[in-house]
């Protein structure tokens, strides 16, 4: 049996699915914005997120629909009824409907661990799909899910059944296939070319702003902006100008090595709380470590009593800062010691080999630098990356089998990383020099899984759990590190790769970026708090200035203990928004050469918008724009002989003019 259609009726099937699409992603928003509720998002900003909502998710069925709408204009009459091509159409509606269920569950899922849409990370999702997939599979019954998915989307399928059976039955006219085809074309042109991911942009509520997107939109997005050119889409300043306001920012600095005490003898005038040097240093960035997590910043679950009391016997700092909401981020700040250039972070960049990295910078001074990581390396590029900047690098593959005692999707439990972290410096120790090792946790992560009995916590025990389990590795490996011959010469120091969340109001909740630093060092480190403003990335400069060795000026940051006034300020980021945090102000630098400011509580961290103070304007951009020059341009290398190519902050911009 033959069918006719005119008008709209060639296309009915991917319009009744079209259509129902954009009913999901309509449901999708609606419960997503339930979720965040009113005291989140005014009911006055609702409107305009289902008007750009709607938007978008045309554009995106637009694109979706395009191939099928091709198809049939292309197929001849003579062959709509034959069984194959039926069949497809049988499935191409099913498939549709399945991706359609799976993406709206992924963007939930997606959702409740970020509140954003699909972003930069999705995309690393993307790429690295063997973590990504057993970090899945570890924390859902994946197969449950998919079987009913699969069901759904058959059902769905069968109400449809009348619509793909006309379908099959349907024949066109040359004017109808040219009609399909000029859609199939023209749609999509057009739809792509009247949106604009950045028209997410303009409500001043951030969670407003990511539930007026389409996931699936911003996914594609994402993957066209992995890296953003800091010149074309940001504001600039003379190059000129901008080194003055760096040299101006460092106008009282001295070497560090005029201020600590190298014998007993200089202790009576030394303002620092170290009695000495120490020989090394072991690093512990810790993975999604929130200051509030910890009782001294307002926690109330006492999740972390080992660190509580590293904090009182060691020195702890109030307000410090990640540059960063991903891993990658926190390794480039903690090594390169750098502002957070626009798009991704420099450790997944090509040509960011012999940087001036710690590791660059001790090494040919007779430290030997290590990251230690209990995944595998190669994800998120950690692998090449340091050793390309004079680490040695030890990861997954060089744990012996028979030492783990557990391990999950992304690697081996942390005490049996801290425990070959043990073995190898003990090694390291007996060669007789010294070392820098940067040790990488994994176990505060979804699935968060880990060994049964070490706290009191059942594994596994979400994200509280996980957090404690790694309070407990940390104080392990810290009374194991006490046993060792180096611990009297070694400082300890612990700071997070970033915050476990940064949902907010606004784009960059300051409050999300507050991550805990901890030295520890019984023999030499005294007992204090540290309370001006600092920087993740100025603890880089602190460590080759605390170690005594020379290089700290090729760091934007500023060791922590240098003489004269604090500069207080802080950098957070999330690839887009660049945030710069001085005077209680945080002023962003956006893209299309925008900047935002806003007035932060000192006590809740809240923020409010104000005025754009162009003098902290001006700062922010000459941090940023000079930092993403320099790696543009090859200026933060480093040549293999150790001699220095560049000087940061003295002259910040020489090696671009």
């Amino acid at each position: 049996m033959h069918t006719s259609a005119s008008g709209l009726g060639a296309a009915r099937l991917p319009l009744l699915i079209a259509l129902l699409w954009i009913a999901v992603f309509t449901l999708l928003r609606a419960g997503l914005l339930a979720l965040v509720g009113p005291h989140s998002v005014p009911p006055a900003l609702w409107l305009g997120i289902f008007l750009k909502g709607w938007m978008f998710d045309l554009a995106v069925v637009s694109v979706t629909c395009a191939p099928v709408l091709l198809y049939e204009a292309l197929l001849p009459n003579r062959w709509r009824q034959h069984g194959l091509h039926c069949g497809l159409r049988w499935i191409w509606v099913w498939f549709s409907v399945l991706v359609m269920l799976f993406g709206a569950g992924s963007e939930i899922t997606f959702w409740l661990e970020f509140a954003t849409r699909f972003n930069f990370i999705a995309v690393d999702y993307l790429i690295y799909t063997q973590e990504v997939i057993g970090n899945i599979r570890q924390s859902y019954p994946v197969p449950a899910i998919m079987a009913g998915l699969g069901a759904l989307a058959a059902l769905l399928t069968v109400l449809l059944r009348r619509h793909v059976q006309w379908a099959n039955a349907l024949t066109l006219t040359r004017r109808q296939r040219l009609a399909l085809a000029f859609a199939a074309v023209t749609l999509p042109a057009l739809s792509l070319t009247l949106t604009n991911v950045d028209q997410m942009q303009g409500s001043g509520n951030a969670y407003a702003e990511e539930l007026s997107g389409n996931g699936l939109y911003s996914l594609a997005a994402a993957m066209r902006r992995n890296e953003l050119d800091y010149d074309k889409f940001y504001r600039t300043l003379p190059q000129a100008q901008a080194d003055a306001i760096l040299k101006g920012l460092d106008v009282e600095r001295q070497p560090l090595s005029r201020a600590v005490a190298t014998d007993e003898e200089d202790l009576a005038s030394d303002p620092l709380p170290f009695k000495r040097r120490p020989r090394n240093v072991v690093l512990i960035s810790v993975e999604s470590l929130s200051a509030t997590f910890m009782d001294t910043f307002g926690g109330t679950k006492h999740l972390m009593p080992r660190l509580e009391t590293l904090a009182r016997e060691g020195l702890l700092f109030r307000n410090i800062y990640a540059t960063g909401t991903r891993t990658v981020r926190g390794l480039e700040s903690l090594s390169l010691g750098t502002p957070p250039v626009p798009g991704q972070a420099i450790v997944r960049r090509p040509n960011n080999e012999h940087l001036a990295t710690l590791g660059e910078i001790l090494k040919p001074q007779g430290v030997e630098s290590f990251f230690f990581y209990g995944g595998y390396g190669y994800f998120d590029n950690m692998n090449a990356y340091f050793d390309a900047n004079g680490y040695k690098v030890i990861d997954r593959t060089d744990i012996p089998k028979e030492g783990v005692v557990f391990e999950n999707v992304w690697g081996v439990a942390d005490e049996v990383m801290f425990q070959h972290v043990i073995k190898t410096l003990g090694t390291e120790a007996g060669k007789d020099r010294p070392f820098f090792a940067h040790v990488m946790t994994t176990s505060n992560h979804r699935p968060y899984t880990y060994p049964q009995g070490r706290i009191d916590i059942p594994s596994p025990g979400g994200r509280d759990g996980a957090v404690k389990y790694t309070d407990y590795a940390i104080g392990k490996f810290i009374d194991d590190a006490k046993k060792q011959p180096w611990f009297k010469d070694t400082l300890f120091i612990i700071i997070a790769d970033h915050g476990a969340s940064v949902a907010g109001k606004t784009k960059l909740p300051v409050d999300g970026y507050h991550i805990p630093l901890i030295m520890y060092a019984p023999d030499f480190v005294q007992p204090g708090v540290f309370d001006p403003v600092v920087s993740q990335l100025d603890l880089a400069p602190t460590i080759v200035e605390l170690m005594g060795k020379n290089g700290d000026d090729h760091f934007f940051g500023r060791a922590f203990f240098e003489p004269g006034p604090p500069l207080q300020r802080a950098f957070i980021s999330n690839y887009q928004e660049l945030g710069y945090l001085r005077n209680g102000v945080l002023t962003v630098l956006l893209p299309k050469q925008r900047v935002q400011a806003y007035k932060v509580d000192p006590h809740t961290l809240e923020t409010t918008p104000t005025a754009v103070d162009e003098t902290l304007a001006n700062e922010a951009i000459a941090y940023y724009q000079t930092a993403s020059r320099a790696f543009k341009q090859g200026a933060l290398r480093i040549d293999m002989q150790g001699a220095w190519l560049r000087n940061a902050r003295r002259d910040p911009g020489k090696a671009l003019r």
